[in-house]
């Protein structure tokens, strides 16, 4: 806060009347930066960042502000105000490049809570010993056809030719021994 002539003031209400010299000389000597040289600057950062106009918007907004925190040192002539602003431009594109090289690549961002978790196989291997001993309660023909299908992973096609029987018969007994086999399945889990 500021107090201007009894009336207190925030820094973003005061006019260039209420601040005092100083902040008025520094305002309008950055304003003729940013004037001179931000064009100029936005096109050499666009060179050192590959084209990405992003990152250069973002170069020439911390070259400014570097050129802002150090306005006292900036060099009074124009062109070696000019020459000092593309040093610190230059360096700081060359910070970014290599703070990008440190990181990893950054990819698109993933929604996590669809990622898995860690692999645990436990069910897996109890649904397997389950399946195995409800099998041998199926009839033979309906057992041959879930074998071909779903632990050989032929296609009813295949399967069709390999048993000797229509493609039809396959997908109605596959229906029929599902059905008998989830029927087997719950008795075990009964028992």
């Amino acid at each position: 806060m500021t107090f201007i002539d009894g009336e207190r003031k925030s820094p973003q209400s005061l006019t260039d009347d209420d601040r005092p010299a100083d902040d008025v000389l520094a305002t309008s000597r950055m304003r003729a930066l940013h004037a001179d040289y931000a064009e100029d600057l936005h096109r050499f950062l666009l060179r050192l960042s590959w084209g990405d106009r992003h990152l250069a918007d973002d170069l020439l907004q911390e070259t400014m502000l570097q050129a802002w925190r150090h306005l006292d040192k900036l060099p009074a002539e124009r062109e070696a105000s000019r020459r000092w602003l593309f040093v610190v431009a230059r360096r700081i594109a060359i910070d970014a490049a290599r703070a990008r090289q440190a990181r990893p690549v950054e990819i698109g961002t993933s929604d996590l809570t669809r990622l898995a978790g860690g692999v645990d196989t436990t069910e897996d291997v109890v649904a397997e010993q389950t399946i195995r001993r409800a099998l041998p309660k199926l009839t033979p023909a309906h057992r041959a056809v879930l074998v071909e299908l779903y632990f050989l992973g032929r296609s009813t096609e295949e399967a069709a030719a390999r048993l000797g029987i229509p493609e039809g018969t396959v997908k109605s007994r596959a229906f029929y021994a599902l059905r008998s086999l989830r029927a087997a399945v719950g008795r075990i889990d009964e028992g």
